[in-house]
């Protein structure tokens, strides 16, 4: 598979030009048809069991964890989307190689709720073959290495701010392919790039929309950059999105 070369993520998709709902399988499509390196999108588990992508715990005021998702589907998107599930987000991305699936693990209520997501998660990428498309992302430090002892060959990042980083040995150490952490942090120490680099790890910075800002990481040589601002991201790069 010869995935595209370009540090570009959508945040939640390529939802902000077109004003397509977030983390939509419109969203999805749009990411892709702009050559986008990565998609990013958010998990979460129904009261059933059912794996839904979604950024917020609730869907149009209907909280997920406690509604099953027969429950969820009598809320729709602005476009006539109903809630996606996994499966259907995953069948969709993988109908093409180019664009990667970037999976965040979103927090869960307690730590027996987080491993099941995270176990679920697992699990239907590997029955539906979806490997080679996914990358990992959590703000839960152990819910990223729980994926790692199912899945040794996983790509995971470390997504966090402030206080909750961890240096870039730790992450080594722990098999971990990168930081993807706010860009502020890098701004306040760019000695990140360096270190990070010198280990092998990939630096990504979340989420980076002013202009200035995206020049930065690009003149920082960022590996990737995760943007509601797709488009502005390829017009600097010198690679206008058609």
């Amino acid at each position: 598979m010869k995935w595209n070369k370009n540090p570009v993520i959508a945040h939640r998709g390529a939802f902000k030009k077109n004003n397509l709902p977030e983390n939509s399988i419109a969203s999805l499509k749009e990411a892709i048809r702009l050559k986008c390196y990565g998609s990013e999108f958010d998990v979460h588990m129904t009261k059933d069991g059912i794996i839904v992508v979604n950024h917020d715990a609730d869907f149009y005021g209907m909280d997920i964890s406690s509604s099953t998702y027969q429950e969820l589907l009598v809320k729709k998107h602005p476009n006539g989307e109903s809630i996606p599930t996994l499966e259907a987000f995953l069948k969709e991305g993988m109908k093409q190689k180019k664009t990667k699936l970037i999976l965040e693990l979103k927090p869960a209520k307690g730590e027996e709720a987080m491993m099941n997501l995270t176990d679920a998660a697992v699990k239907m990428v590997k029955d539906m073959k979806a490997g080679p498309w996914i990358e990992y992302i959590s703000f839960h430090y152990g819910s990223l290495k729980r994926v790692l002892e199912l899945d040794p060959k996983a790509t995971v990042a470390f997504l966090a701010s402030g206080k909750g980083i961890v240096t870039a040995e730790k992450l080594k150490a722990d098999k971990f392919a990168g930081a993807d952490y706010h860009y502020s942090v890098y701004k306040q120490d760019p000695s990140w790039f360096e270190k990070a680099h010198s280990l092998g790890l990939t630096i990504n910075g979340w989420t980076v929309n002013p202009k200035e800002d995206l020049q930065w990481m690009l003149d920082n040589k960022a590996d990737y950059i995760t943007t509601n601002e797709p488009e502005l991201l390829f017009e600097l790069l010198g690679k206008k999105a058609k």
